[in-house]
């Protein structure tokens, strides 16, 4: 068995996909999507300007054959070598081979089977963050090292994008990677295939995802059902709680007192599987509905209560925003405009067809929403309304013209999750409104991908990948209008009964 870097790093994310990696059926993996194969060239990309300027030397070896690249990698080390680009090491444990290709080996002093230097790894990330995957990573590649060079180094390394070195902790790093390496082995070397888990924050980029998902669908995994964590599937599995059905009977009482749940918890989850399993939406548990109120800044009130209150007024704004996160960069403000008077529905594609143009749509953005100062403006998530605060103070703008804005901003993501209980797998915009018959019309379409079109556009000056983002961002806007439209309206029929 070869156990490489890569294969630690994806196990610590999901054991089952590490599993498939060694033993899994090639042919049922899915292809790299578009946003994945762009962070790929923008890591090889962040290599290149790392290096650019940096002396190194790189083993020579036909792609696969791993002890043609050791030797090689040896040979440089003999001769001390001062940097090594992608050195191949292995060592064995356990009747294993681990195999470690850090992007950096950097000679230092010391004492080591070569002579009076010692090698210390570096692995280059396009991550700002030092995640801790990462630093077991280098802690692993610490390891092989030291079987290869016969001592322990004291220092390793993760190079951030734009945020330069990061020293990992080897005191606290490697106890950890050992605990998890011996894990990982054991896994692998068990021939019972690691159940499916759906987590869809892990799993959206694997190439397993639509393997894995077939059969989370076809047995009804409880993974697909919102509030069930990996820690809370174990405490589910320990009561033999592991079908829709089972949870969906059971009292609240019997898991409110269980660790990672709670009274609340519990009666969230509970009535969860029960809107699943009768494919139709419950009132939350925190509705109560009150008396309609007078209209109050030129809102009318469908109804009241202390968690789903929802404004209705003549003209509504629909607000969402596209962002290249690698960039710090905000490319496009969406705003559909819905005037009830009149019956009309515009869309304004506020973009930016450079990333100096972020200024200028900010502005352009400020000048719509401040012509319709009574107009509530609605939204899905939290992200819009902070970055809003965020380029108000990056772009200096007058506190007058911001606090009163912020105000008007309704979040209907909590809304929807504090008032009402959904048939569906995930409480995301996407989710939400295709249950509700609403299809987008990329139906690839994802805000990933959009991240994927603007770097096409940028690189090829292609317009049609900036249609491509509008059509994706005015269809999110309706999206959000369509939730809007739906959730009042469920409200009004509850309220009647």
């Amino acid at each position: 068995m070869l156990l490489t870097a890569d294969l630690l790093l994806n196990y610590q994310r999901c054991s089952r996909r590490a599993f498939l990696d060694l033993y899994g059926d090639l042919n049922q993996r899915d292809a790299p999507n578009d946003y994945l194969l762009k962070l790929i060239q923008d890591s090889i990309a962040n290599h290149r300007q790392i290096l650019t300027g940096e002396t190194y030397q790189k083993p020579s070896y036909r792609s696969g054959d791993w002890a043609a690249g050791a030797d090689a990698t040896l040979n440089l080390m003999r001769q001390g070598v001062d940097q090594i680009y992608q050195p191949v090491l292995l060592t064995e444990q356990d009747g294993v081979t681990l195999i470690s290709v850090p992007d950096l080996l950097t000679k230092q002093p010391g004492e080591s089977v070569f002579g009076d230097w010692i090698y210390v790894p570096t692995e280059i990330k396009l991550s700002k963050r030092p995640k801790q995957e990462y630093q077991i990573i280098v802690a692993y590649h610490t390891k092989v090292l030291a079987a290869v060079q016969g001592a322990w180094g004291e220092t390793a390394w993760l190079l951030l994008r734009g945020k330069g070195y990061y020293e990992v902790d080897l005191w606290e790093a490697i106890p950890r990677m050992e605990a998890i390496l011996e894990e990982c082995l054991a896994t692998l070397k068990n021939d019972q295939e690691p159940e499916v888990f759906i987590s869809r924050s892990r799993c959206s980029l694997c190439h397993w995802y639509s393997h894995c998902y077939a059969i989370a669908k076809a047995d009804q995994h409880l993974s697909l059902l919102p509030g069930v964590t990996p820690s809370r599937y174990l405490q589910l599995q320990a009561l033999n709680l592991t079908t829709l059905e089972s949870l969906a009977d059971l009292h609240p009482n019997q898991l409110e007192h269980i660790a990672g749940f709670g009274g609340e918890a519990a009666r969230k989850l509970v009535r969860q599987a029960q809107s699943t399993t009768q494919n139709r939406a419950f009132l939350g548990e925190s509705y109560a509905a009150l008396p309609d109120s007078e209209p109050q800044n030129g809102h009318k009130p469908i109804h009241r209560s202390q968690d789903s209150f929802i404004p209705t007024a003549e003209i509504e704004l629909y607000f969402d925003i596209e962002a290249e996160p690698s960039l710090n960069l905000i490319y496009l403000h969406g705003v559909l405009i819905v005037d009830r008077q009149k019956k009309t529905e515009v869309f304004h594609p506020l973009l930016a067809d450079k990333p100096e143009d972020e200024s200028k749509i900010w502005r352009e953005f400020l000048d719509l929403v401040w012509a319709y100062p009574d107009a509530p403006i609605f939204h899905f998530c939290p992200y819009e309304v902070q970055t809003v605060g965020r380029l108000a103070e990056l772009y200096g703008t007058p506190r007058e013209r911001i606090t009163p804005l912020l105000a008007r901003f309704v979040d209907l993501h909590d809304r929807v999750t504090k008032s009402v209980t959904l048939p569906v797998e995930s409480y995301a915009l996407k989710h939400i409104a295709r249950w509700l018959g609403f299809d987008w019309r990329d139906s690839s379409a994802n805000g990933a991908q959009s991240i994927y079109w603007y770097a096409q556009w940028l690189a090829t000056g292609d317009r049609a990948f900036l249609d491509s983002i509008v059509i994706y961002n005015e269809d999110d806007c309706r999206a959000t209008y369509h939730i809007k439209e739906w959730l009042t309206g469920f409200f009004e029929s509850q309220d009647s009964h």
